[in-house]
This record gives structure tokens, C-alpha cells and sequence, in this order.
């Protein structure tokens, strides 16, 4: 475990420009944003940021989420049919920490108890909740409306998946039943994300427009688009921001599914008429 007091413009840095991708949600920033073991590795870390000006407190634990083929998360206690909860089998500490502005800290989190893994996925999230501060009575004054004393904080929480990959991937993916809606200020695209095997997907949408006499140009990218097992489909929308540079009654679109690291996994493509 690290704790260290950094400069904002520092803190900055090491975040933006470390290579790895980073979370954050009101003064606490995350890095990275989901871990994956899926080899020799027994440990890995998650740093912890507060960028805020107040010290404060985060109590961690773990959840279990179901993803919705629409890709909102539910909160699960016992797992789906071909879902495993990664819980059993994970150790980390510290299990709260204190944050002064512009200070950083290190969570360690370690494999345990995985000698009989059987092959598949398995899945839980780390949840990292603020925690309120407690005031004197009396310290704090209410608000009251019509004789009513109103007081209203907000405690806000984030999490970041952590997933054990055991043996070899059997997962396939393909994309279908692409759809063009150019009503609204920007034109959208939907698609379904259609996956199979036992293991998750991760990775990054990108649209590109392709003329009839085949010039290119990209008008679209979403990243960090997933399908957790053991959802076999994916619901997904998102906007063409560079649409305005292309004629989009014309040619084609064709969509690629790639991880980060740059490897395509699935692709299709829409004539335009």
C-alpha cells in the first residue's frame, strides 16, 4: 500500500498520460478502470485519487451486478445461470481510506483459493463509497419548509469491475441489424452485439463512412463497450459526431468491434441508399 501527497498538475500527469485508462466521479478518480486477471498474475493495483479540496473517506467493498441487454447494471445477490461472482476468490486492503486533497493511495488486490477454478469468467465489483462525515449536534443547520426540517446530503458511490479468466476463451462475437436514424441534431446508429462462448467482451465502436469511390472517413467511436457474461446480446446506440463531413445517402457504413490493444474481433456494414 502507497499513500503519497501529490501536486495537483502531477497528479494530473501520472493520470492522463500513465497509459492506462482512468475513472472518476465527483473528487475521487480511479485508475485503472477495470482489472483483469487472466494469467500468472496474483496481484494487481488500483490508485486512488482525490482531486477535490475537502479530505475524504471511502469505505470499499463488493458488489455482484447482472448486466441488462440494454447495458444498465442491476444488483444481484445470487448469480444468473452461467454467471460466477469472481467474490469467493479475491483479497484486498486497506478496506477504507482517508484522503487529504491532491493525495493518492494504493489498493492492493490478490488472488486467492483459485487452485480448483473451473473454466469460465467470473466477475464481481469493486465498490469504492463515500463516506459522510459526522458533524457535532447541532454543528450543521437544517433547512426547514412549512415547520419541516429538511436536511439533504448526497453520498455517492463508483465501481469498477474485477474479472479472474480462467483457461482458454471459446468466445465469438458478430454485430447485426444496423440501423441509421437521421432525425435529431446528430444521426445515430444502432446496432446489435451479439456474443457467445464463456468469456466477456471489451472494446471499442467505431463507424466509418465509405464513399462510392471509396474514400473513408471516420464519423463515429464509442469505447469501453462491453458484453458480460453470460449475456449472449447487447443493445447499442450512439451518435455520428462527424457525420456533417460525408453524404450519408450515399455508399456504406461499416462498423468495427476492437479491443483496445487494436485486434478487431467483429465487423459489419450498411449499404446506404
Amino acid at each position: 500500500m502507497i499513500k503519497k501527497l501529490l501536486n495537483p498538475l502531477l497528479l494530473f500527469f501520472i493520470f492522463i498520460f500513465s497509459g492506462l485508462s482512468t475513472y472518476a466521479q465527483g473528487d475521487l478518480m480511479i485508475m485503472p478502470k477495470r482489472l483483469v486477471f487472466d494469467g500468472s498474475e496474483r496481484s494487481q493495483e488500483i490508485n486512488l485519487a482525490n482531486t477535490g479540496s475537502d479530505t475524504a473517506v471511502y469505505a470499499i467493498s463488493f458488489v455482484n451486478y447482472k448486466m441488462t441487454e440494454r447495458g444498465n447494471f442491476e444488483q444481484v445477490e445470487e448469480p444468473e445461470e452461467g454467471q460466477r461472482f469472481a467474490t469467493d476468490f479475491l483479497r484486498y486492503f486497506p478496506r477504507r481510506v482517508s484522503l487529504a486533497p491532491n493525495e493518492a493511495q494504493t489498493i492492493r488486490v490478490q488472488l486467492t483459493r483459485t487452485g480448483n477454478l473451473e473454466q469460465g469468467e467470473y466477475r464481481s465489483h469493486m465498490y469504492f463509497r463515500a463516506v459522510e462525515k459526522q458533524t457535532a449536534l447541532g454543528a450543521e443547520e437544517a433547512e426547514e419548509s412549512e415547520g419541516i426540517s429538511i436536511n439533504i446530503k448526497t453520498v455517492f458511490g463508483i465501481s469498477i469491475p474485477i474479472i479472474i479468466r480462467e483457461g482458454t476463451s471459446t468466445t465469438d462475437l458478430n454485430l447485426n441489424d444496423l440501423s441509421l436514424n437521421t432525425e435529431g441534431e446528430n444521426p445515430k446508429l444502432s446496432l446489435v452485439i451479439n456474443r457467445s462462448g464463456n468469456m466477456s467482451v471489451y472494446g471499442n465502436l467505431t463507424a466509418t463512412h465509405i464513399s462510392p469511390n471509396g474514400t473513408e472517413t471516420e464519423v463515429g467511436m464509442v469505447k469501453g463497450v462491453s458484453v458480460y457474461t453470460p449475456n449472449k446480446k447487447r443493445y447499442f446506440s450512439f451518435e455520428l459526431r462527424n457525420a456533417g463531413e460525408v453524404d450519408l445517402n450515399s455508399g456504406h457504413l461499416k462498423v468495427n468491434y476492437s479491443e483496445d490493444k487494436g485486434a478487431t474481433l467483429a465487423t459489419e456494414e450498411k449499404q446506404l441508399e
